[in-house]
């Protein structure tokens, strides 16, 4: 085509070309314009769906702290703070992406406004050319798998089909023969449009936290049991008393389910299961051996595919004719503290009675009154305890038992009632030290962690320490204590080698505390 050589003529050529590029300005403002009012309205949604999730984060603390609901709720709970965490730590991912790519396009202006909307060379430079494109995506997928790592593996499949949060392979085409994924989504693309495009990504992680919280909120409710029997049950504190001695029993009203009958297993002190029907088994066992006996037991069952353990335990006081030794707290002594018995014998008075312990010593409690003794022992074995009746024809053995003697047991070493798992960052740096715990446990003594090894794996770093320390405090260390305030979400913190001592004077070697920061 040539040129137009009247000057009017090309005056004419030139104000049409001009107007065409008005034009095809006018059309690209209008497209970004578009792209500006749906980012805008994803915003907006983001905010919605985030407050809705906080809703349901609430309701899972609430569930927990009700009475009786906590072993029930909290392993749910702590899958729902998981995943929270993993939806902000994604959340702000993306949205340092977005800075980045506006930046890279010339800033904002003062009142936040993107200066260079229109821009398409920040998106290629970073996100196709630098291969930011690449890691933006694995990140997607693997918080993806997370997310579904947290729901039952049975429920995997069916919401990883129905999970917003999906990566879509690209189609091979002139523009992208490759069919790699960050061309397809961010070459030559507008800053806005890829504003819009990240706060589009992160709609879909929002909307994925909500379906993965819903569905943990399911599964906690599923395993509930619901009672259709209930029945009134008595158990005294013992089954054989003396006259003059109090007699306590705890009542209370039982609910079961007569169509789930639960496993019972006696694991200490004899007897058998007879039968379970109706939910409730019948314990039977022949009285043998004079003295208080102690049975120990489990029950298990099976809560909609979880399964649910409790402990129990119950004691009986074996009698005769003559004599008996009730030992008040078991029927075992114990090296390094005082243990409480009570001695009684048939047609004597309880002021002509008392008791002789080879290898012990015993002391009269006063303040518990007559018939009540102290023992304190310091050798593990076995000791014959025999009660002794004063007569008119002198002192005569009226009746004993054999008592094992042993040391306490372990406690357990814990930190902010823990021993492994999971904690919060900011609940770890309030923790003073470490508790050395006797669970179960009936006498009234305590352990003093003496000395521990203190060593943390930041999330990004090689491991630091260990450190040794002598006592329980995670402050009188400086390099410890300086750990300890810099600990952030991600970091391990290994606490070994730790020693307590307790009342029978022996340094015990305790178990080691496995934490991961939150």
């Amino acid at each position: 085509m040539s040129l137009p050589k009247e000057p009017r003529q090309l005056m004419i050529n030139l104000m049409y070309l001009v107007l065409t590029a008005m034009l095809a300005l006018n059309v690209s403002s209008e497209i970004l314009h578009a792209f500006e009012v749906i980012n805008q309205s994803i915003t907006s949604s983001n905010n919605a769906i985030n407050e809705k999730n906080e809703e349901l984060y609430k309701g899972f603390d609430e569930q927990e702290n009700q009475a009786g609901q906590k072993e029930r709720v909290k392993p749910f709970n702590d899958k729902a703070k998981m995943a929270k965490s993993q939806a902000a730590e994604l959340i702000a991912y993306l949205e340092e992406w977005k800075n980045r790519v506006v930046d890279e396009a010339g800033g904002r202006e003062e009142d936040g406004e993107i200066k260079r909307k229109d821009n398409i060379d920040a998106s290629t430079l970073l996100l196709v050319e630098r291969k930011g494109g690449d890691t933006l995506k694995q990140k997607l997928l693997d918080a993806r798998e997370k997310f579904l790592s947290l729901v039952n593996p049975a429920e995997k499949a069916r919401i990883a089909k129905d999970l917003p949060m999906k990566i879509s392979e690209a189609e091979k085409n002139d523009n992208n023969p490759q069919g790699d994924w960050s061309t397809a989504y961010f070459h030559n693309m507008p800053t806005m449009a890829v504003v819009t495009l990240l706060s589009k990504f992160q709609n879909d992680v929002r909307n994925s936290e909500a379906v993965i919280i819903n569905q943990l909120a399911d599964e906690a409710g599923d395993i509930q049991v619901k009672f259709d029997a209930f029945e009134a049950i008595a158990v005294p504190t013992t089954s054989y008393a003396l006259e003059g001695q109090k007699i306590e029993a705890k009542i209370l009203l039982a609910a079961y389910n007569k169509s789930i009958d639960p496993t019972i297993a006696i694991t200490g002190g004899g007897g058998a299961i007879k039968e379970i029907k109706d939910g409730v088994g019948q314990y039977e066992a022949t009285a043998s051996g004079i003295g208080l006996k102690t049975v120990k037991g489990r029950v298990a069952i099976d809560l909609g595919g979880r399964k649910e353990e409790k402990d129990f335990e119950f004691q009986y006081m074996v009698g005769s004719t003559g004599a008996s030794i009730q030992l008040d707290k078991m029927n075992v002594f114990y090296i390094g503290v005082p243990n409480p018995i009570t001695v009684s014998a048939a047609g004597y008075s309880l002021q002509d009675v008392f008791v002789d312990i080879q290898g012990a010593d015993v002391q009269q409690d006063n303040e518990a009154g007559l018939g009540h003794y102290i023992v304190k022992v310091n050798k593990p074995g076995e000791i014959d305890a025999n009660i002794m009746a004063k007569t008119e024809n002198g002192t005569k053995k009226a009746g004993g038992m054999k008592v094992r003697v042993k040391y306490i047991p372990d406690p357990i070493a814990k930190i902010g009632g823990k021993t492994q798992g999971a904690m919060p960052s900011n609940i770890f740096k309030a923790q003073r030290g470490i508790l050395a715990v006797l669970e179960n446990f009936d006498f009234d003594t305590r352990f003093v962690v003496t000395s521990y090894e203190f060593s943390m794996l930041p999330k990004r770093g090689e491991l630091l320490g260990p450190y040794k320390v002598n006592g329980p405090y995670l402050d009188k260390d400086r390099n410890v204590n300086d750990l300890r305030n810099r600990a952030k979400p991600g970091d391990r913190v290994y606490i070994e080698e730790i020693r307590a001592k307790g009342p029978d004077g022996r340094i015990r070697a305790l178990n080691s505390i496995t934490l991961l920061l939150l």
